[in-house]
């Protein structure tokens, strides 16, 4: 007979490749009838950017219709963010289910390029994201994605983010106009209460993912972040050299001393390629997964070919996935996305674990 319990004993069996955790464990099986041999849910994703979305609705048909008395199976595939911040209600970003920081050791790298175009692609996969320019001596994410100054407040005299590409977006750049008369020096301190107002005074509404573009080193603003807000994890920029990699190991050296998890290392400017023999140079020299995981203790998410186009893009107020989405530049961006989101995943599924651990001791 063909019952409810039949067929979620068959979906135990379907794993989350990033999770490594089964399906109904994670409570991704919703509102499951029977009528007549017709098989009804929902299947609810940890997150509309996972890497194995296709997969596993695939494996979920194919085990479901293989079962005996099955005649059809109507599945409802949706997606939900998991929350990878052990936070409470009284949080002050209470409706940011992750905080995903951007950094790297030196300037030069493409960590605001990266952090821009990594935004746009987890807003494009229909999660709900927020853009934070922390970089407060160098912002320069107005100008990528075509911004101009001005900020308002609303009735709650909560600053409101500018919106662009379904992006919600801070910087100092949106309050200050161009020119050098604007041209802020300002202290250690001074830059620790601007990004702590840009956490604690913005109206970020519910976000799924809010990433952070934090300046180059090891400096104020890094610390501010993680000693204002549960962050997520970080995500380590560097280029394929040895010094660039050997700069951003101490960063990312720096966040596992404060128990912030390293999400993965994105590897920009890895190769060009001619645009006359389509061959590709590695310019900046070599680096595998290996060696990046042997560095950062740290998965590879991607690497991100050198490109006028991405440039242009930047200058343009474009993204590369927006300029040029059929591109290899847009596939590395792209790949990143969704490896990042899977990473992320992972994470909130221990915080989850542990959480459920503790009930369950109490």
């Amino acid at each position: 007979m063909l019952t409810v319990e039949k067929v979620m004993n068959v979906l135990k069996s379907i794993k989350d490749p990033e999770l490594n955790r089964d399906i109904v464990s994670m409570d991704m099986i919703k509102d499951l009838t029977i009528e007549d041999g017709k098989v009804s849910f929902t299947l609810e994703l940890t997150t509309p950017a996972c890497p194995y979305n296709s997969e596993i609705e695939q494996e979920v048909r194919e085990k479901v219709k293989a079962i005996e008395g099955v005649k059809e199976v109507n599945i409802r595939v949706t997606a939900r963010v998991m929350e990878g911040r052990a936070v409470n209600s009284s949080d002050i970003l209470a409706n940011v289910k992750n905080v995903i920081a951007v950094a790297s050791g030196k300037g030069g790298v493409g960590k605001s390029t990266v952090a821009v175009n990594l935004a746009y692609a987890l807003a494009k996969s229909s999660a709900k994201v927020g853009l934070l320019d922390a970089d407060i001596y160098g912002p320069s994410v107005p100008l990528m994605l075509g911004l101009k100054p001005g900020l308002t407040v609303n009735e709650k005299n909560k600053i409101v983010p500018q919106e662009v590409y379904g992006i919600k977006v801070i910087s100092m750049g949106l309050v200050h106009a161009k020119g050098e008369e604007n041209v802020g020096i300002w202290r250690g301190p001074i830059i620790s209460g601007i990004i702590k107002q840009f956490l604690t005074d913005v109206d970020w509404g519910e976000l799924d993912y809010l990433i952070v573009d934090l300046p180059p080193g090891t400096g104020d603003a890094p610390l501010t972040l993680a000693q204002t807000i549960p962050i997520t994890g970080v995500v380590i920029v560097t280029t394929p050299q040895d010094v660039a990699m050997n700069i951003a190991r101490k960063s990312a050296l720096m966040f596992k001393k404060l128990g912030i998890p390293i999400i993965g290392v994105v590897e920009n400017m890895s190769y060009f390629i001619c645009p006359h023999c389509n061959k590709e140079s590695k310019v900046f020299g070599y680096a595998d997964e290996a060696k990046i995981l042997e560095r950062f203790e740290a998965p590879l998410l991607g690497q991100i070919p050198l490109h006028t186009s991405i440039m242009y893009g930047s200058e343009q107020g474009k993204p590369i996935m927006l300029l040029d989405p059929d591109s290899p530049y847009a596939k590395a961006v792209e790949i990143i996305a969704k490896r990042t989101a899977g990473r992320v995943s992972v994470i909130a599924a221990e915080i989850l674990r542990l959480e459920q651990e503790a009930d369950a001791a109490k």
